[in-house]
């Protein structure tokens, strides 16, 4: 029988594993989109295209969608920590590859492999994350884990961009590996061994995980997802198209949305230890209202700075809710359920930005924010309809049990 019992932890002790975990997301955050800042360095030196380049990214995504939910069925009985401290090492290595890659096709195999580490580590974070507080404190958990993320998005990018501006794309994936071995000698002295909270292997644990009601907030968050980027991905073009800013002061646009992200990650976090499921509900609804404000009024800069930041705050500040409820639902199944958001966000990603372009080729730039406003609406009766899921009844997680005693 798998136990559920937390590890008895002095209060400081706690908040040093959550920052390690914080840490370790922060660097794969900034490991994820920091290609996007040196394109033009990687394919001058590698020869190849800008477009093929960017496929640096869509390879990256494709190893969390899918590398990731393999390796996590892989490992499933795998001890937590363990598997924690593998999981970043692994990444770090395949980072370390990247920076000595001697062809394109050597660098492309080493975001596959990273990105399918991606998606393990950050399943394996939120569960270790979620042992360390009690059931009440579910989305301070999460929300930790996400901010590094979030705080990737609005400084590790950037950083790591200006490192690989000056001194060659490879030192940009060195600085990676820096950041991340703090963050792995950080994991080895704090994170303590937290038990497994799923029932048996991967067939037990995928029939809860996989379960319709999970799969139902899955598909919200596709939605919402394919939403935001849908717009966000060419919001570039939006400013400097129709809010009429150019050069640093785009920038500084993209800085506020960055930073709206980070702050709305750690308030996500209470506002999903209060009601998850009407989190996701006005959450969704305030997006609509954001997007839609941002192509009614986005010519204004004053409006369009408004509304990058609401849409900062909300739109990253959901994220622990839809963790949270997809946790919570899969019951037994917890521990596979745990990464299955981040593959739903990845494809969500995926396909908005993929929506969004074709907008964007008919109508130009403001089409993509009306489009990504039209999916939000949808995304909202979605959410409300959501909130009627139930977790599993405490008798059907005893059958469970009892079935693998």
């Amino acid at each position: 029988m798998t136990t559920t019992q937390q590890p008895v932890l002095s209060r400081s002790r706690i908040n040093l594993a959550l920052g390690a975990l914080a840490l370790g997301a922060f660097t794969i955050g900034s490991a994820e989109l920091v290609v996007v800042g040196v394109l033009n360095l990687i394919a001058g030196d590698l020869a190849v295209s800008i477009s093929t380049a960017g496929t640096l990214v869509t390879s990256y995504a494709l190893g969390i969608a899918v590398g990731g939910p393999v390796l996590t069925a892989v490992t499933i009985r795998f001890g937590r920590r363990p598997l924690l401290l593998v999981a970043l090492g692994a990444y770090l290595i395949g980072n370390l590859i990247a920076a000595f890659a001697v062809n394109f096709a050597m660098l492309l195999g080493a975001r596959i492999l990273t990105g399918s580490l991606h998606g393990l580590f950050i399943g394996v974070a939120f569960a270790i994350g979620a042992g360390l507080l009690p059931p009440e404190r579910l989305g301070r958990a999460i929300s930790m884990v996400f901010g590094g993320i979030a705080v990737a998005t609005a400084l590790g990018v950037p950083l790591g961009t200006l490192v690989g501006q000056a001194w060659g794309w490879q030192a940009s994936f060195i600085a990676i590996v820096g950041a991340g071995s703090v963050a792995l000698a950080m994991m080895l002295v704090y994170v303590p061994d937290v038990p497994n909270s799923g029932i048996g292997g991967f067939t037990a644990q995928a029939r809860h995980a996989l379960a319709p009601r999970v799969l139902a907030v899955l598909g919200l968050g596709f939605l919402i997802m394919g939403g935001e980027f849908a717009a966000l991905t060419y919001l570039q073009p939006f400013l400097a198209d129709v809010t009429g800013i150019s050069g640093p002061m785009i920038s500084i646009f993209l800085l506020v949305y960055g930073i709206a992200n980070a702050v709305g990650t750690f308030l996500g976090g209470a506002a999903a230890d209060r009601d998850a499921s009407r989190t996701l509900t006005l959450a969704t609804a305030v997006l609509v209202l954001a997007l839609g404000g941002l192509y009614l009024w986005g010519s204004n800069p004053v409006a369009a700075a408004l509304a990058l930041a609401v849409w900062g705050v909300v739109g990253f500040g959901l994220v622990p809710s839809l963790q949270y409820r997809v946790v919570s639902l899969a019951g037994p199944g917890r521990d596979f359920a745990a990464m299955l958001p981040a593959s739903a966000v990845t494809a969500g990603i995926a396909v908005g930005a993929l929506v969004g372009g074709r907008a964007v080729d008919h109508s130009g730039a403001s089409a993509a924010v009306l489009t990504g406003t039209a999916l939000m609406v949808l995304a909202v009766p979605v959410a409300w309809a959501t909130r009627f899921l139930k977790p599993p009844s405490d008798r059907t997680r005893g059958d469970v049990v009892a079935q693998h005693l």
